[in-house]
């Protein structure tokens, strides 16, 4: 756990910070509601956090928060001792329990912070495995959480494992220091109102979803080194971002950071060929120089430079694991792209550029929410179904976006990286 010694500012000002993160978390984040139960995850090394958005979550009224922690050198010891048989198995009664909550009327909070490379050393077919046991027991929830029934967040707390990745040549205490600044900067928590500034900026999102759910694109054109793509969007799709009211009526902000607008793609309409412009950090494997290409919107061609088994074997997951459930549009000059780092957590890298994600698709974007579809009105629309839903990055200041009619007529939505 992060001690005394290992704070990047003086104690109070980093206490005061990491009291606004929390605040942000529980107003912003979750927007959660008196008499609201919590279910919270979080790394060990975050509960610094953890007890900080508890005691926002207690003085916003929440009647009962209860928080899981993951411990890396339990997950390790799985993979050096466990039965072979036991990477086939997960908690199925935690994910049941876990959906149960939502479905009671639990907000959801997630902090993330992991270490980027924990598992880079296991055996990669054991890796596999145990996220396949994962995901099909998780579905429960993922499917809760995914159609936004319940108001939900996710946040990252600066951890010593994290921070090497990120600064691999700085001393720790300089490394987390290093990106505690970042995670804080991000967050938009810095300036005199971080609750304000979220509204100014959710308001600049509403704005750009406002115009292109005005445009009804048939799909969108991805032009650049190494991309030329066309991403045909689903039937009643509609374009989120910034603040989303879920299913109980509550306004969160289901991603602290975020700066990206999304929605569905339709999962029978994505052909061409794209090349990543940032790595993607999965399950301590970094798989760069992804190439793919897709036919009829399913990849039918996957290489990268580096991690291309992995790459393969996520391909694999499920048949919707090669099919596209989001389409994110992120400016190149985000402030998340202008720092320069690569995080090594989804989170923040897929805010650095526009970006694609295998797999899942959100069922809230579509018209009314997605309010009484049914899964066979949403796979007749068009959306994607899988177990996994992992975004990587397409988007750079080379890239153009055009959106294309029902009649093919190109409207330049991005031209080098920035909204036009």
């Amino acid at each position: 756990m992060t001690g005394p010694s290992t704070l990047p500012a003086s104690a109070a000002s980093f206490a005061d910070r990491l009291d606004r993160l929390a605040q942000v978390a529980v107003r912003v984040g979750l927007g959660l509601r008196p008499g609201q139960e919590l279910v919270m995850t979080a790394p060990l090394e975050a509960v610094a956090l953890a007890r900080a958005i508890t005691e926002h979550a207690y003085r916003a009224g929440a009647s009962l928060v209860s928080t899981f922690y993951a411990d890396d050198a339990a997950t390790l010891a799985r993979f050096s001792h466990a039965p072979d048989e036991a990477f086939d198995h997960a908690a199925g009664w935690l994910y049941a329990g876990m959906a149960d909550a939502y479905r009671s009327g639990a907000a959801r909070l997630a902090i993330s912070g992991d270490d980027p490379s924990l598992l880079a050393g296991q055996d990669p077919t054991k890796v596999a495995r145990a996220n396949r046991a994962r995901s099909r027991a998780y579905v429960p929830a993922l499917e809760l959480i995914a159609g936004f029934s319940t108001n939900w967040t996710i946040v990252s707390a600066a951890t010593t494992p994290w921070a090497r990745t990120v600064f691999p040549d700085l001393p720790e205490d300089e490394a987390l220091a290093r990106l505690w600044d970042a995670v804080f900067a991000a967050s938009r928590i810095d300036g005199p109102d971080p609750v304000a500034a979220w509204e100014t900026h959710n308001r600049d999102l509403r704005e750009r979803t406002e115009r292109l759910n005005g445009a009804r694109f048939a799909a969108l054109r991805f032009v650049g080194p190494g991309t030329d793509l066309t991403v045909g969007l689903a039937d009643d799709h509609e374009w989120c971002g910034g603040a989303t009211t879920a299913k109980n009526g509550i306004v969160c902000n289901a991603n602290i950071p975020t700066e990206e607008v999304f929605t569905t793609p339709h999962r029978m309409r994505v052909d061409g060929f794209v090349t990543s412009t940032k790595p993607l950090s999965y399950q301590g494997t970094l798989i760069d120089g992804i190439r793919v290409r897709f036919s009829e919107g399913r990849i039918v061609e996957a290489t990268a430079r580096t991690g291309a088994d992995v790459l393969a074997k996520v391909l694999e997951t499920d048949e919707g694991a090669a099919r596209l459930g989001e389409v994110a549009l992120v400016p190149a000059s985000s402030a998340i792209s202008a720092s320069g780092l690569l995080f090594y957590n989804t989170l923040y890298d897929e805010n650095a550029a526009s970006h694609i994600a295998l797999g899942q698709a959100y069922s809230k974007c579509f018209r009314n929410g997605g309010e009484g579809l049914s899964e066979a009105d949403l796979t007749e629309r068009g959306a994607n179904r899988s177990l996994i839903h992992i975004d990587w990055m397409i988007g750079s200041a080379e890239i153009d976006v055009d959106g294309l009619s029902e009649t093919g007529e190109a409207v330049p939505v991005m031209r080098r990286g920035e909204w036009v």
